[in-house]
């Protein structure tokens, strides 16, 4: 599997074009709508086929670039069923595989930030959305925000992998990049050190946060995968993962 790590910075959000070396077969996890043309510009540079748009969740900080893709590459739009969003050819739950090439992504449901959180585990790292960030965790507070949902995911679903597992969030805010599962089961300051489901709730529950600036266009926006209002809707929504 290849993959290039991308930024963007007014939203501190990673996006990952990840791709299989010999088919060039390709898929990309959480693109930002701004960021479009720098992904499109790439993608065809490396002569890749993009196969699928995929979320972590319906975020609340920025608008995806997923409809954009697709109107450029005919790709599939993948988000997980609670996101009840019409807009996706892709409805993914726990236990789904996503291929392409030789390369398998399994698709872990994992609530609590929103229900709509999901995390992709591929042979040698896991792209964890807000799920589980580099020392932190996605807040919790609001849009089906559950703090003890949230630990039960890490716990049950992140922290039994393999420790060399390498951990690639969907924000960062510090210029960390990446992380391990073992770092983060030692380290982590809301998660690390055998920490509680009760010490965990008080955490998240004391914490005191403005909400993000652009929630009240981003969550409506990613409902239609970055399609405007004007453009209208198509539910092409399907289950083939291959």
């Amino acid at each position: 599997m290849q993959m290039r790590q991308l930024f963007d910075k007014e939203s501190s959000t990673y996006s990952y074009l990840l791709w299989d070396k010999q088919t060039l077969d390709a898929v990309i996890i959480d693109p930002v709508l701004e960021q479009v043309e720098r992904d499109i510009r790439l993608i065809e540079e490396l002569g890749l086929n993009l196969r699928y748009s995929l979320e972590t969740h319906i975020h609340a900080d920025h608008i995806t670039g997923a409809a954009q893709l697709r109107d450029r590459f005919d790709c599939h739009v993948a988000v997980h069923e609670n996101a009840r969003a019409a807009c996706a050819d892709v409805w993914l739950k726990q236990g789904d595989h996503i291929l392409f090439g030789d390369n398998v992504l399994k698709v872990l449901h994992t609530p609590g930030h929103t229900a709509t959180d999901i995390c992709y585990l591929a042979a040698d790292r896991v792209f964890t959305g807000d799920t589980l960030l580099v020392r932190g965790s996605g807040r919790t507070d609001f849009q089906s925000g559950d703090a003890g949902q949230a630990y039960d995911s890490v716990i049950d679903k992140l922290f039994v992998l393999p420790d060399k597992i390498r951990v690639y969030p969907a924000h960062d805010y510090n210029g960390m990049t990446t992380s391990t599962i073992g770092e983060e089961k030692r380290l982590n300051p809301r998660l690390g050190g055998n920490q509680t489901r009760e010490g965990y709730i008080r955490i998240m529950e004391g914490m005191k946060l403005e909400k993000p600036q652009k929630i009240d266009v981003a969550v409506a926006g990613n409902q239609r995968c970055g399609i405007s209002a004007s453009e209208g809707l198509v539910n092409q929504a399907g289950s083939t993962l291959d």
